[in-house]
């Protein structure tokens, strides 16, 4: 009755059924995996965000498939002021999430049981993502030596005659890690000799911890480049649905893209006018939300390496951007059973490292827009439960 493409197990895992377990029996948990910034103690200017979807254009339909133009102007305007690239809003096209603009692209580039290159460590959501695309994900491996690095040779170990894309964390979901120059270059040179696309998802590219402007993506025009982003990090809304794709590259190419998006878009239109009239406004409050979220990732970043300091068995990998950071711990048990023992024994959640695709037991990670208060006790419980 049903398609192979949502063929997943969907049994509960144990790791969920401790947590489920926990929350039954009343357990004060102290939850050190918060990725929500509207429930991490922030302040939210209520009445300008209210305010913004108070317009009469709500009232009046007005389809553009890419969307409204006044929406993709304040995308532009935010690529200028804080990034200081100049973006034509014509490349823009909005959609209600990156999930919905992964979708778009997938299925421009991609013949069922097509390829795309992914990088591992990252983000789990891009499995389900290519199965509904009926599209196969092909691992390269993030490598760590005093910093992440992208393992290039593994590129060219992972091409086959179905490989249509290579997909870019810039900065990589959790290890936190930009793509640097050289990196860049050689991506650039791997998908212009090999005739492939770049995806390159840049929501936490604003989060940089050494306040270095690391490059944005919006204008490689090496090759054909897919740039996604959205209000949900930016300006820390994810209930705001409101993101976008920005395609650059080689001017035939680039236009060819930009006309086949825009009749996915138009096919469904899925962007409503509230939110889209509101997007000048909501994106300017990254202005007063960047801030804080910076703020909070640098202490407890600053914290969490203090209370490393007090003992040897822990260690931090470094970390360049982003809302997470890598705990490294000793492999004397899953790391499954490891924090399921966290959670029972010191009512601290993290997630294991095998959720995001680590290849081996000993990674807890750990988000840093945790309030403050709950982080360093979360960090000291787990340190004191591993050491002991």
């Amino acid at each position: 009755m049903f398609s192979k493409r949502t063929d997943w197990s969907l049994t509960t895992n144990r790791f969920t059924q401790a947590l489920a377990d926990a929350r039954a029996a009343g357990a004060e948990v102290l939850d050190l995996t918060v990725s929500n910034p509207t429930r991490a103690d922030l302040h939210f200017d209520q009445m300008t965000i209210l305010g913004s979807l108070n317009s009469s254009g709500v009232l009046d339909y007005d389809p553009q498939a890419k969307g409204v133009l006044s929406a993709r102007q304040a995308v532009a305007a935010y690529y200028q002021n804080d990034h200081k690239l100049v973006v034509d809003p014509e490349s823009i096209v909005l959609t209600t999430s990156t999930s919905e603009g992964y979708s778009y692209v997938f299925r421009l580039l991609c013949n069922v049981g097509d390829e795309i290159l992914v990088p591992k460590p990252s983000y789990p959501l891009f499995e389900f993502l290519a199965d509904l695309q009926d599209v196969l994900l092909v691992p390269y491996p993030l490598l760590y030596d005093h910093g992440w690095q992208i393992d290039l040779p593994s590129l060219n170990r992972a091409l086959t005659p179905r490989t249509r894309a290579v997909v870019v964390v810039h900065p990589n979901n959790p290890t936190g890690s930009y793509a640097s120059g050289a990196e860049i270059a050689s991506l650039n040179r791997f998908c212009k000799e090999n005739g492939l696309a770049l995806i390159v998802d840049e929501v936490f590219l604003d989060y940089r911890h050494d306040r270095v402007l690391h490059p944005s993506f919006a204008r490689n025009d090496g090759v054909l480049t897919f740039t996604l982003s959205g209000l949900s990090k930016v300006s820390g809304l994810p209930q705001m649905k409101v993101a976008w794709v920005i395609t650059s590259g080689p001017e035939i190419e680039k236009r060819e893209a930009l006309a086949r998006v825009e009749m996915i878009a138009d096919t469904y239109l899925s962007m409503n006018a509230p939110l889209q009239l509101a997007t000048p406004t909501l994106l300017d409050q990254r202005r007063q939300i960047q801030p804080q979220l910076l703020n909070r990732v640098r202490a407890n970043l600053h914290q969490f390496r203090r209370q490393l300091l007090r003992q040897q068995t822990c260690t931090a990998l470094g970390v360049e951007g982003g809302w997470y950071v890598v705990l490294r711990v000793p492999v004397v048990q899953s790391d499954e059973d490891l924090t399921i023992d966290l959670l029972r024994k010191a009512a601290v959640l993290v997630h294991p490292g095998h959720f995001y695709d680590f290849p081996v037991d000993g990674y807890l990670v750990l988000s840093l827009i945790t309030p403050t208060a709950i982080f360093e006790e979360g960090v000291r419980r787990i340190l004191a439960h591993v050491n002991g």
